[in-house]
Order: C-alpha cells, then structure tokens, then sequence
C-alpha cells in the first residue's frame, strides 16, 4: 500500500490558485470589444475596465494584509478602512477617469504585490485576524483568488447574456459592494 500523497502547502495553494484564478479573469477580459472596454454595463453599471481597476484594487488589499502579517501587523488591517461602498465607488470613478494602460498597470503591480507577499510567507501568518475579525487566509481568498473568480463568472455571464441570473444582489455596481 502507497502512502497517501501529502498535502499541498497552503500557501503554494493560494499562490497557484490565485495565479490561475487571474488567468481565467483575464482571459474573459480579453473577449470585451475594445471599443466597449469603459462602456458601463459589464458588471451592474460597471465598464471592464472598472471591473479590473476592482479587482486590482481588492488585489492590493489583500497584499497589505500580507505586509502587515509579515510586520505581526495583521489586526492593523481595517482598523480605520472606510465603508467597502464608498471605496468601490471611488475605486470606480478613479478607474473610469483613467486610461486603460493605466488600470492594468495598477492591477499588474497590485497582483504582483500579492503574489510577492506569498511567496516564503509562513503559514502560520494565514490564521492571524485582522480588525475585523477575518483571518489573512479569508482576507487573500475574499480579496483575491475568490474575487478573480467570482468576476470572471460576471464577465461570462454578461457574455451569455444571462448576467442577472449569476450577480448576487451585492453586485450592483458602484453604489453596492462587488466585493
């Protein structure tokens, strides 16, 4: 009898996941009509490239609670963060008043950050809490790999025309949480 093959690192598995989970929201980016890249609509009245400065931002999120994991910092995190409405709604507007280059480089360096902040991260830093409860682990799965994914099911279903059946009712767009 063989023994049972051992299990995969947490922390290599939130860094493949997260690598693969922006592949696939990429990829679904890459089919919006260039032409169409800031029309609002994507994602409740979000455009794509809203929807990438989003998850960039959300990116970066995740990638200062890794810092301050690393700092013994965790609890820090969200301690004086303001309402997730009214950041993704800035987050919205700055994205919509830049130009497209620009929001990709953001979401680029954002990612990167977050990947970084992986890498040789111990893992016994995922179960560390934040201000409001959350441990790291919750906060890269929510803010990351878990957002990629659940955006690029978004931009699917606006593909197929069925947008309505896969937004959840916090997915409004920029005066509700996508989060």
């Amino acid at each position: 009898m063989s023994p049972a093959p051992a299990a995969e690192d947490p922390v290599e598995e939130l860094s493949r996941g997260l690598a693969e989970a922006r592949d696939d929201f990429l990829r679904a980016l890459r089919d919006v009509d260039p032409a169409l890249v800031a029309t609002p609509g994507l994602v409740g009245e979000w455009s794509a490239q809203q929807l990438l400065g989003h998850v960039g931002y959300w990116a970066g999120h995740a990638a200062e609670a890794l810092h301050l994991a690393r700092e013994g910092r965790a609890d820090e995190l969200g301690a004086d963060e303001m309402d997730v409405d009214e950041r993704n709604a800035v987050v919205a507007r700055v994205a919509a008043e830049s130009d497209l280059a620009t929001v990709r480089q953001r979401e680029l360096l954002a990612f990167s950050a977050l990947m970084e902040g992986l890498a040789g991260l111990e893992r016994d830093r995922l179960t560390d809490r934040v201000a409001y409860g959350d441990t790291i682990e919750q906060v890269i799965r929510d803010d990351g790999l878990d957002h990629y994914r659940e955006h690029t099911l978004d931009v699917r279903a606006w593909f197929s025309g069925d947008a309505a059946a896969d937004l959840s009712e916090d997915d409004a767009g920029p005066s509700a949480d996508p989060g």
